[in-house]
């Protein structure tokens, strides 16, 4: 979870510090993949640490939504990632 964490911040500080804009949609995909993927470790940790029934329907949700934002993030990500190189070299 804390690795999530720390590189969701990482690529949102980079997201604001660009100046490109494909390198900022690559920035924000690629940090709301790492949200992403800290909904579904909370969700794994809810279903560890607490084991009521309620828990399993919130760790549920938390994974089911965290495994789709996951899934959309990476799918932007790697679709940005393609024009990240040719746009660097037009705006040299």
């Amino acid at each position: 979870m804390i690795f999530s964490i720390v590189f969701y911040f990482y690529y949102k500080t980079k997201q604001f510090r660009a100046t490109l804009p494909i390198r900022k949609k690559w920035y924000a995909s690629t940090a709301a993949f790492f949200l992403g993927s800290f909904g579904v470790f909370l969700g794994i940790d809810l279903l560890i640490v607490f084991q009521t029934p309620l828990t399993y329907i919130v760790a549920g949700i938390f994974i089911i939504l965290g495994l789709a934002f996951c899934i959309h993030n990476y799918k932007a990500a790697r679709h940005y990632h393609k024009f990240v190189a040719e746009e660097a070299r037009l705006n040299e």
